[in-house]
């Protein structure tokens, strides 16, 4: 494993950190194995923590990475929803050498999104590399339109478009149980269920952003953790876009001192297995329980 400067300081001495985990054969592979298997697969789904720089110099590694084994992906980023696209695009046109002012082209820094400086090095590794950036996510007026009428309010044609089903009773439990916890049981009750189908609709438009803009040379997408999930997130709607595309889910995970197997981080994911192809193992940003985060992120909201 190569050596990586890390930059989170908690549990930088942990068993698990800076190991790559296969999911499905339940063993370390190599980092070179890792990128190796990524170069053979169509769309590559980077989940990150936001908060945590060291997940995003790993999302510029993989793609340079995937970049050197002669590839040329469609980048595209969970944070930039397809209003940002005339931005993107005329910001591409003028062929810039430096991802620096890609931030301000899109109007980053109003998004409430971690500084672009921790996101730039991995739009670096695509302009280096001459492969396209793509903004991937459901629009503000789609998104209202389901906070408004659930996933009807989209309309027949972006329904269409988007190959849109409705989850299964089960699966909209299981989503529903997922927001509780992560909104650390502050989610109104009345509004998960709109909750459920805006994360659905979100998942289905990036699916289909990264079908698209993968025609040529396959997609990379930075997002979320949950939304690379492979039994919920994005890859359970590109088997529907792009159903004999090769998928790979990559998550970053923070360690935890009490959880020394890989296995023992399924229960964070509520189930019996990690719903990944492969997860990498980092140090933490800090000790704060995520619960207080939250808490004080609401406080200033309210300010």
């Amino acid at each position: 494993m190569a050596h990586i400067e890390w930059e989170s300081p908690v549990e930088r001495g942990h068993p698990l950190v800076g190991r790559v985990w296969d999911v499905a054969a339940g063993a370390f592979i190599s980092e070179g194995t890792l990128n190796a298997r990524l170069a053979g697969s169509q769309f590559v789904l980077l989940g990150e923590q936001h908060d945590n720089p060291d997940h995003h110099a790993l999302q510029a590694k993989l793609v340079r990475a995937l970049i050197e084994a002669g590839r040329r992906p469609a980048l595209g980023f969970e944070m930039l929803s397809t209003d940002a696209a005339p931005a993107l695009v005329r910001y591409l046109a003028r062929s810039p050498k430096d991802a620096a002012g890609l931030g301000d082209a899109v109007s980053w820094t109003r998004s409430g999104w971690p500084e672009w400086r921790f996101y730039q090095p991995i739009a670096q590794a695509a302009l280096d590399g001459g492969a396209p950036i793509v903004a991937t996510n459901l629009s503000r007026a789609a998104t209202d339109a389901v906070r408004r009428n659930g996933l009807s309010g989209l309309g027949p044609s972006l329904t269409t478009q988007l190959r849109l089903t409705e989850p299964s009773p089960e699966m909209r439990m299981a989503m529903a149980r997922d927001i509780r916890e992560s909104h650390c049981g502050q989610a109104p009750e009345a509004m998960l269920d709109r909750m459920v189908d805006i994360q659905w609709a979100r998942d289905a438009r990036m699916a289909a952003s990264l079908a698209r803009a993968g025609q040529r040379d396959g997609a990379v997408l930075v997002a979320g953790v949950e939304h690379t999930r492979r039994d919920r997130g994005v890859p359970a709607h590109l088997a529907r876009q792009a159903p004999a595309a090769r998928v790979a889910s990559v998550a970053f995970l923070e360690v935890d001192a009490a959880a020394t197997k890989p296995p023992d981080y399924a229960a964070r994911f509520a189930g019996d297995a990690l719903p990944f192809d492969y997860v990498w193992f980092t140090p933490k940003v800090d000790d704060t329980d995520p619960c207080e985060k939250f808490k004080k992120s609401l406080e200033t909201i309210g300010k």
